[in-house]
């Protein structure tokens, strides 16, 4: 037989069943590729079966049902001389496949998967049962023509170069968020019960080395009350340098890499072409390497550097500046410092408390950051003003706002709500910033942004009986209407003319069921409308008697504004005296925060 090897001749086949859970999928998915990696399929075939099977896996499980949700996964692959083929079975209620698969929009979630998996695989072909349903993908080995595919190609831009590059792009950005999230979740079940920060630190960036392909790292902090950098964790000895400090800057030349990132706040790129200042303390042991010097920065204050690179190997070609690691690399690398430089901060404030018994100012550096995780500044889309405002009940509170802008005349508004307070709730609204920020493609489908979010953080919300309340609001300026999605939080109050109307689509809390789905709802913004996001700290605030101020007198306040023409910011002011006037000086029992647009 041409091209095939006796040694996978006989075809061997393995079966797993798994539950209808998505934790199994990634250990289904590695014994599948342990099996046929012992048939002798190359590293790149491996990665595209890892992440087509993923896909499969997860669709299975995603979209079962009624009794489907009890019923097991079947995966088998039967690998030979000439191919090897999957057979994912599943319990849902089953789609006719595409006739054409185009790759959707990066604004659109379907379809996506289809297309991958179909770009993935040499033939993908979905049959359905009444017992069940089945997707077989097939592949042939590199030295095999492939068959006759009795489905047409999925539907491609470009030429071969272009459509490599794309699905490069997304392997590696899959592989990359799946990894880095996987990461970020383990560690943050260990917050707290670490018992050395340097340790902790040592073995998260030798997990950010695996995931870059990278050689060594160098973490440098700002020690309290002293003006330098000094080293606390580094990937091998001869990176344990001394401290830098601004002094570094009195003599001539290049300053120190690490130096120049901390004081401009920004990445500083190094290679072959543009080397450390021979008086760099990385020039010798960084020699030959290519990487980047990155400022670990929360809340505009500076924590340290995280310096990481690669070593360039004999015969390699070096690696030009600024492209040493790849745009999705780098957002790795980010999300990595940002969580370091929270748990390093916590760190940083639990041994305070031991020392020096300071709760007072261990609670003020928490504020801060949970302060940090608020827009500095609010986007703005041309005929609507936007403002916003939130008020911790004690120190550090569980409620949470952030904008974002989509394009010229679209923003996305998120309010959220998490039960509990102290750093555990700050910690959480952290995470939640980052998994709806890591989200671009969904930002313009609440419903579906709820829907993934949720999924992500419910094991981790219910192993600790925290859940949370939110609320996303899609504004189009252009087109003049709203779209709101909620996950059980208050009802987005919306006045226009004479009336007001509350806007509540169904959905529970995040963190009570993995598989809630969210629903959308959308209505017009007609001119001088006002549109009113809030927790429920607003309607529950008591006055000296115990009253609270209440829903109704919340939505007759907005319809009264509605009489003349006002910025967002001055309606915004207008609302906090009105809760001032009702609690006078009353202690707080909840979180205060709203946002408030006006068109």
């Amino acid at each position: 037989m041409p091209g095939s090897s006796p040694a996978f001749a006989r075809p061997v086949t393995l079966r797993r069943t798994l539950a209808c859970d998505l934790a199994g999928v990634r250990p289904a998915v590695q014994i599948v590729r342990a099996f046929l990696a012992e048939q002798g399929w190359g590293e790149g075939d491996l990665m595209s079966f890892d992440l087509a099977l993923a896909e499969a896996c997860n669709n299975a499980i995603e979209y079962a049902v009624g009794a489907g949700r009890d019923q097991p996964i079947m995966v088998e692959a039967v690998s030979d001389a000439m191919q090897v083929e999957f057979r994912i079975h599943d319990h849902t209620p089953g789609f006719d496949w595409p006739e054409t698969l185009k790759l959707p929009s990066p604004e659109s979630e379907s379809g996506r998967g289809l297309w991958l998996i179909a770009s993935l695989m040499n033939y993908a072909g979905y049959f359905r049962g009444r017992g069940g349903n089945i997707l077989v993908l097939r592949k042939s080995r590199p030295s095999v023509a492939p068959p006759v595919k009795p489905r047409p190609e999925p539907e491609r831009a470009g030429n071969a170069a272009e459509k490599d590059a794309i699905i490069n792009d997304m392997v590696e950005e899959l592989s990359s968020c799946y990894e880095s999230l996987s990461a970020i979740f383990r560690y943050s079940g260990e917050l707290g019960q670490t018992g050395s920060l340097q340790e902790f630190a040592r073995r998260l960036l030798g997990d950010l080395l695996r995931i870059l392909q990278a050689d060594w790292f160098v973490l440098r902090l700002v020690p309290k009350d002293k003006l330098e950098l000094a080293v606390f964790a580094a990937s091998e000895p001869a990176l344990e340098l001394g401290p830098l400090t601004p002094a570094a800057l009195a003599g001539e030349g290049r300053q120190p890499l690490e130096l120049e990132a901390a004081l401009t706040r920004q990445t500083v790129w190094f290679d072959a072409e543009k080397p450390p200042a021979p008086d760099d303390p990385l020039a010798k042991p960084g020699k030959g390497s290519a990487g980047m010097a990155h400022p670990i920065l929360l809340g505009g204050r500076l924590i340290g550097t995280l310096t990481l690179g690669r070593r360039r190997t004999a015969g390699a070609v070096p690696a030009r500046t600024g492209a040493t690691f790849t745009a999705a690399q780098t957002n790795v690398v980010n999300t990595f410092a940002d969580f370091l430089a929270i748990q390093i901060a916590n760190a940083r404030f639990q041994e305070e408390q031991l020392n020096q018994r300071l709760v007072a100012h261990e609670l003020e550096i928490a504020r801060n950051i949970q302060r940090s995780l608020l827009p500095a500044t609010l986007p703005q889309v041309a005929g609507f003003s936007l403002a916003a405002f939130c008020r911790s009940a004690r120190e550090v509170g569980g409620d949470f706002y952030d904008t974002l802008k989509l394009g010229e005349d679209a923003l996305l508004l998120v309010i959220a709500d998490v039960m509990g307070k102290g750093i555990p709730a700050a910690m959480f609204a952290a995470i939640l910033r980052s998994l709806l920020r890591a989200s671009p493609e969904l930002t313009r489908q609440p419903s579906a942004l709820l829907t993934r979010v949720n999924r992500l953080m419910c094991r981790e919300l219910s192993d600790v009986d925290m859940f949370i309340t939110a609320q996303v609001a899609l504004v189009d300026g252009a087109a003049r209407k709203i779209t709101t999605a909620s996950a059980g939080h208050c009802p987005l109050a919306l006045a226009a003319a004479r009336t007001v109307r509350g806007i509540s689509p169904e959905g529970m809390p995040l963190g009570i069921k993995p598989d809630t789905i969210f629903e959308d709802e959308t209505a017009d913004l007609p001119e001088n409308c006002r549109v009113l996001l809030y927790s429920d700290g607003l309607t529950e605030t008591l006055d000296r008697g115990g009253k609270p101020f209440g829903q109704a007198r919340l939505f007759n306040w907005l319809l009264q504004t509605a009489a003349g023409w006002q910025t967002a910011e001055k309606l915004k002011d207008e609302l906090v005296a009105e809760l001032d006037a009702h609690h006078a000086g009353a202690a707080l029992r909840d979180d205060q925060t709203f946002l408030i647009l006006c068109g």
